[in-house]
């Protein structure tokens, strides 16, 4: 063995001379190498990836907002907010005390105007952090924003991946310095806010994974995939594909998702080969959900958070050389902010105290799934498909200028296509995520139940009958371009994936099950009382 150097012999002396630390000074070095104060943090790289994909999802939303937003609660929308603020004023109270127990931005007004600009500052503030621009005002902005729409958002933005970007987003505030929004400034991003972001991954996957094997048999029996790819929500031009695999390929498949959200999130605080492992089996696994239907935001915003497992090591093999060397010049000089530090670890101790709700609803077998536990959706709890449907009921509304039926005969009806819901036969699934229909979605869960649950759906054939634009503007298309129907009604039909080999090269079969609303005109007296009890007329002179 050599004899040691002069360098090093200086090195042991200065060690010798240093008195052992307190356990003090230990957790205070512990907090501080986490917080990224002692030691340049390895996750340049996963902020700028985890970034750059919310900036996407949030481009999506409020682009998706910006389109839906006024015909869904604008004023003459088909849920309109007006009424659900003067109710909340009288319900929750006014000024501070109102906007903490719902916090939106619209406690001020909701004219048209105003919904529809906010979300184009939106989709103007997405771009720019998607373009590698994101300091902590940036994204505070787009946070408050998200979360005002979500609260006075009522039917149409009640998923669970609402509550999922209001908290991401919130998460991401802290990632970031407070103004320099270049995309690697000079401090280092949190270990504790990386952590945090972990932990959704666990609540998400994990939520999920239980709220399965705590919910429908299939998921025991591994049918599940015998039929979820034909009944989801919005089926993608492959789901056909998928739902045509054989059962044992099915079955396997939902070993897989055992596996991805029960067992791969447990260790997503692992060491860091086991933990880079667990987050590619969740990554691929969001990738296949992707490839086999519409999720809306839900799959590509579950990526963004499961970037939190990786660092810099492991994303500097993926990423361009440029990128690399961007982020070793940037930990070369990163210097963390002690006014950062301290918020950090606030919003870490605050954590720690939200956190014993969903912990609990973790281990409850009354698990809940999707549940805000305050009012701001952070650290709520989430899942996803605790049961399967067997069978794909569908609403088509129809529209005829027959006022009446001719003697032995029908009526002629045309009906409506939506964008991206199953309705002509003939019309190939759409491709829509992480956009979001959400007229779309929420006549998936109409068809299952009735009018009395949606009464929103007969606004929605009053403004067919007049050819109101906040109705049309949710169509794919207006049968009646000239002048509107005279009747309006939607049937109720049982949809099933067509074979391949169809000669007519349908996509769909479809057996009718009966009417879901009964055709109804504009001066129908029963639909018009019907809409001012919810005050969406005014009364009768």
């Amino acid at each position: 063995m050599s004899a040691p150097t002069d360098e090093e012999r200086a090195e042991e002396e200065a060690a010798a001379d240093t008195p052992p630390l307190t356990p003090l000074a230990r957790l205070a070095a512990r907090v501080g190498s986490l917080v990224g104060e002692r030691e340049p943090s390895p996750f340049w790289l996963t902020r700028f990836v985890l970034l750059r994909l919310l900036g996407l999802v949030y481009l999506f939303a409020f682009l998706a907002l910006a389109n839906q937003i006024v015909p869904l609660v604008g004023k003459e929308g088909l849920l309109p907010i007006q009424p659900l603020l003067d109710g909340a004023t009288e319900r929750l109270g006014s000024g501070w005390i109102g906007f903490w127990r719902m916090p939106t931005l619209f406690w001020l007004g909701a004219p048209d105007g105003a919904l529809e600009a906010l979300s184009w500052v939106g989709v103007a503030l997405s771009l720019v952090v998607v373009a590698g621009y994101a300091n902590s005002i940036i994204l505070a902005v787009l946070w408050f924003l998200y979360t005002s729409f979500v609260a006075i958002g009522q039917d149409w933005f009640a998923y669970g991946w609402d509550m999922q970007l209001c908290e991401t987003g919130f998460l991401a505030v802290f990632l970031v310095p407070l103004l320099d929004g270049r995309p690697f400034p000079r401090r280092p991003p949190s270990r504790l806010v990386i952590l945090l972001f972990r932990w959704l991954v666990v609540r998400l996957m994990l939520g999920a994974g239980l709220i399965k094997l705590r919910g429908d048999p299939c998921w025991h029996d591994l049918t599940c995939l015998a039929t979820h790819f034909e009944t989801q929500p919005l089926p993608g031009p492959l789901s056909r594909a998928f739902h045509l695999l054989p059962d044992w390929l099915h079955a396997g498949g939902v070993l897989v998702n055992h596996a991805a959200e029960v067992v791969a999130p447990l260790l997503a605080f692992g060491p860091r080969r086991l933990r880079h492992v667990a987050g590619l089996v969740m990554v691929g696994f969001q990738l296949t959900l992707i490839a086999s239907g519409n999720l809306s935001l839900l799959n590509w915003l579950t990526i963004a958070a499961i970037v939190a497992c990786f660092d810099d090591g492991f994303l500097g093999r993926l990423l361009p050389r440029r990128l690399r060397a961007r982020a070793d010049r940037a930990r070369a000089d990163g210097m963390a902010s002690p006014w950062q530090t301290a918020c950090v670890v606030a919003l870490f101790l605050l954590y720690l105290v939200l956190s014993v709700a969903p912990i609990a609803n973790l281990m409850s077998s009354h698990q809940k799934m999707n549940y805000p536990f305050n009012r701001w959706n952070l650290a709520s709890a989430y899942g996803a498909f605790g049961s399967i449907d067997r069978e794909r009921p569908e609403i088509v509304f129809e529209g005829t200028r027959d006022a009446v039926d001719p003697p032995g005969g029908q009526a002629h009806w045309v009906e409506y296509d939506l964008p991206c819901k199953p309705g002509d036969p003939m019309r190939r699934p759409c491709i829509a995520a992480p956009y979001q229909y959400r007229l779309d979605w929420q006549l998936w869960f109409a068809a299952k139940a009735g009018l009395s649950q949606y009464p929103w759906a007969a606004n929605l054939a009053w403004k067919l009958l007049h050819n109101h634009p906040a109705g049309l503007r949710l169509l794919a298309d207006n049968p009646f371009p000239d002048r509107p129907p005279r009747r309006v009604r939607a049937l109720l039909y049982r949809y099933r994936f067509a074979d391949p080999d169809d000669p007519s090269g349908a996509w769909w079969r479809r057996e009718l099950l009966g009417t879901w609303l009964p055709p109804v005109s504009a001066d129908d007296p029963a639909l018009l009382e019907f809409l001012r009890e919810y005050g969406w007329l005014p009364p009768a002179r």
